[in-house]
């Protein structure tokens, strides 16, 4: 069995108020909600990073499979809780660390964009912290990894993300729902109806059943804004020893040459079903700037070579 993964995106309308857009308050706040959210991510990749020993610790646990105790890596839940204790103020931990306050830094911050910059740091430097250790071992003196950005395309959950097309009817007009948000205006956390552009491609793949929705990433463009929703689905797939077995194995041989981009070559059972010849059309010659020579211009270039040697 195996994962298929795809991105159906879902603009939202930043056009003109007159026509269903948007107004630019409402704009202005997407850009707050993904500017805060970025300092509270580096908040935590510096915090992470000062507290690299315990990304690489190790916990006990007891097997239910094999019936015994073994070890594992902390895992990314284990690790938001251990962190939210230490920089988080409640009631189980009033004092977090005076170097490390979140909430005093970022008050009134929702704890689910809190618990997403958080888990979006410890991808962002435990990959920093792998990668550094493999240039390590390699020996190199170039090369050294950079330190994790903290910029990142927002995720919104459940709470602070609703769009409900149940009710919307897609016939009368293209701007019949609005996808409902929780932004930042600047000094406070509110929630915002933003129109959006909707298609009968988007709800046609929104609503296919064989597909599960994700949790969406807001996407700011300079001159758009859309919601990413991944898209997943169980496939079923056969195992790579398992398919070589198959004595009716279809397969895709690929030959690079000089006159052809490519040979496409697709055979099953020692027979060839199809050949597809790639050409570049001229590509070529109009990425690099080296014009078509005609025979003249190829026989007068031949005969030049030649009375020079």
């Amino acid at each position: 069995m195996g994962q298929a993964t795809r991105t159906t995106k879902l603009f939202l309308d930043l056009g003109n108020r007159e026509e269903g857009g948007a107004n630019s308050g409402k704009r202005a706040y997407l850009e707050e909600t993904a500017r805060l959210l970025d300092a509270a991510r580096a908040f935590y990749v510096t915090f992470f990073l000062a507290h690299a020993d315990k990304l690489a610790e190790k916990v006990r646990y007891f097997s239910e499979q094999h019936q015994e105790e073994r070890e594992r890596l902390i895992s990314p839940n284990e690790l938001l809780t251990w962190a939210e204790s230490l920089t988080v103020e409640t009631r189980a931990h009033p004092h977090p660390l005076p170097s490390y306050d979140f909430s005093a830094r970022f008050p009134d911050f929702p704890f689910i964009y809190r618990r997403s910059v958080i888990k979006d740091a410890i991808g962002k430097v435990r990959s920093f912290l792998s990668n550094l250790a493999t240039w390590r071992a390699s020996g190199k003196k170039q090369g050294r990894p950079g330190s994790p950005g903290a910029s990142n395309h927002p995720t919104l959950y459940d709470e602070a993300f609703s769009l409900d097309l149940d009710e919307a009817d897609l016939h009368p007009s293209p701007r019949t729902c609005f996808a409902r948000l929780k932004v930042y205006t600047g000094t406070t956390w509110e929630w915002h109806h933003y129109p959006v552009k909707l298609s009968r491609y988007f709800e046609a793949r929104w609503r296919d059943p064989a597909w599960e929705n994700q949790s969406p990433k807001l996407v700011l463009r300079p001159k758009t804004a859309a919601l990413h929703f991944a898209q997943v689905k169980t496939v079923a797939a056969k195992k790579v020893k398992a398919s070589k077995e198959d004595p009716h194995l279809v397969t895709v041989a690929v030959d690079l040459n000089v006159k052809n981009l490519a040979v496409i070559t697709v055979r099953q059972d020692g027979a060839i079903i199809e050949t597809l010849f790639v050409r570049d059309r001229g590509l070529d010659r109009q990425r690099y700037g080296h014009p078509r020579q005609g025979r003249a211009q190829q026989s007068a270039a031949v005969g030049a070579c030649a009375a020079h040697e």
